[in-house]
């Protein structure tokens, strides 16, 4: 078999090569940059004509973030032999207790819920997807009572033939639009974790998220919501499922009531597999979450820091400013996808009483500040800076003791920064230093 890999990768491209080869595959690299380096005699097709002549392949592993209408585009007659990793690992995965993840905010903090949940109970569980980790890094580990969870993105969906026994969708809203090209698509791409389901497997959703429940609909298995009964839901200040009291609301360590969507949803996909609420409880009651979301950075001079890098839309941005109590300095803006900003203005609006300055940064600066100009607001600073050290200062020279500093910027990095965590990192070593 001759298996082309387009577009290496740092990860899955190393993970794709090791697996086909094994397989006693012909592998040839594919990718757009020609200085990208392989194992010594892999044959590679490098450079401008990466894509070139792709229909002498058996099969073509494309990387997840290159869409396969770029493929398709020069190599008209490929669409059936287009694959991703995602997909042939659950083609080829020796156990039937996986689970996906998606949707458009808290894929990652409701993947690892779940993992925790899962192991406090005895499990042996395997995490991979969109993560960072390639399926294929374990595969070899997995045995029939293992447990898979994979946090799955739209790129990742987008042509998958193989679904997940437990499906799980959060909350979804329009994002990537500038990938997807419509919103429809995006849907589209999220609805195909269940298309491939059968009716012994199962679909969870957000109860309160109209898309979510219609991408379930998809799934001919068993449907189960989450923030409403059966699945787990919120009852007088309770976190509950089956009747069941797993912890108090108080009890959470993770900040924010739009993280309670994410520990209902991680409840009811581990109910599903397990019904131990002391293994659950104990992860509601000790996770505080992962870098970047939300994350407590230091106190300094009685002003606290998080950094809530990971927030690369509006949505996040609002979720955060309703998460972090009292009074804020918000640090917003980026490289501008030209998402919608209304919404966002709203909560600002709604939230102003405790919104002591916005410090707007990025290419987005100024379309936000028109935004909340627009809107009668005047609680923000279109700030010059370049680096995040004078975001930072500026910041520190706002804020008053008691206040919080809260990086929640709405929009994606690659304006100022190589990606969020470069965004996020940079934030906390700033605020070290302070």
């Amino acid at each position: 078999m001759n298996v082309a890999i387009v577009g290496y990768g740092a990860v899955e491209g190393k993970s794709a090569l090791a697996y086909w080869q094994a397989q006693g595959a012909e592998v040839t690299v594919c990718d757009k940059n020609e200085h990208v380096v392989v194992p010594p005699g892999v044959p590679t097709q490098l450079g401008a004509g990466y894509l070139h002549d792709l229909g002498r392949f058996d099969l073509i592993v494309r990387n997840a973030g290159l869409h396969p209408k770029i493929i398709l585009a020069e190599n008209p007659r490929v669409e059936g032999k287009i694959t991703t990793i995602v997909d042939e690992f659950l083609r080829v995965c020796p156990t039937k207790n996986t689970i996906g993840v998606t949707g458009t905010k808290g894929k990652g903090t409701t993947s690892t819920l779940i993992v925790k949940m899962l192991e406090a109970a005895g499990k042996q569980v395997f995490l991979g997807g969109n993560y960072g980790i390639s399926p294929f890094d374990f595969l070899d580990k997995l045995t029939p009572d293992s447990w898979v969870v994979l946090e799955l993105s739209s790129f990742m969906l987008y042509d998958i033939k193989h679904s997940p026994h437990i499906g799980v969708v959060l909350m979804v809203q329009p994002e990537h639009l500038d990938w997807h090209g419509s919103e429809e698509d995006y849907y589209n791409s999220k609805a195909h974790m269940f298309a491939y389901q059968n009716d012994h497997d199962i679909a969870i959703y957000y109860a309160d998220n109209n898309t979510s429940h219609r991408l379930a609909s998809t799934s001919p298995g068993e449907k189960i919501a989450f923030y409403d009964e059966p699945g787990a839901y919120i009852y007088d200040g309770n976190v509950m499922i089956d009747q069941t009291v797993l912890c108090k609301t108080s009890e959470l360590k993770l900040l924010g009531k739009h993280n309670w969507q994410n520990v209902c949803a991680a409840a009811t996909a581990v109910w599903q597999a397990t019904q131990a609420p002391d293994a659950i409880r104990k992860v509601l009651t000790t996770f505080s979450g992962l870098p970047h979301r939300l994350e407590f950075v230091r106190e300094v001079d009685g002003v606290g820091y998080y950094n809530d890098s990971f927030a690369s839309d509006p949505y996040a941005t609002q979720a955060a400013i309703q998460a972090i109590p009292g009074m804020k300095v918000l640090i917003v803006g980026g490289f501008d996808r030209m998402l919608p900003l209304e919404h966002f203005v709203e909560t600002v609006k709604e939230n102003q009483k405790d919104i002591r300055t916005i410090i707007l940064i990025g290419d987005s600066a100024k379309r936000v500040a028109s935004e909340l100009h627009d809107s009668g607001l005047d609680n923000f600073k279109l700030s010059p800076a370049t680096t995040m050290q004078t975001v930072v200062a500026e910041a520190h020279a706002h804020a008053e003791k008691g206040d919080s500093v809260l990086l929640s910027p709405g929009f994606a990095s690659f304006d100022m920064f190589k990606n969020f965590e470069d965004r996020g990192q940079q934030f906390k070593e700033c605020v070290h230093h302070l």
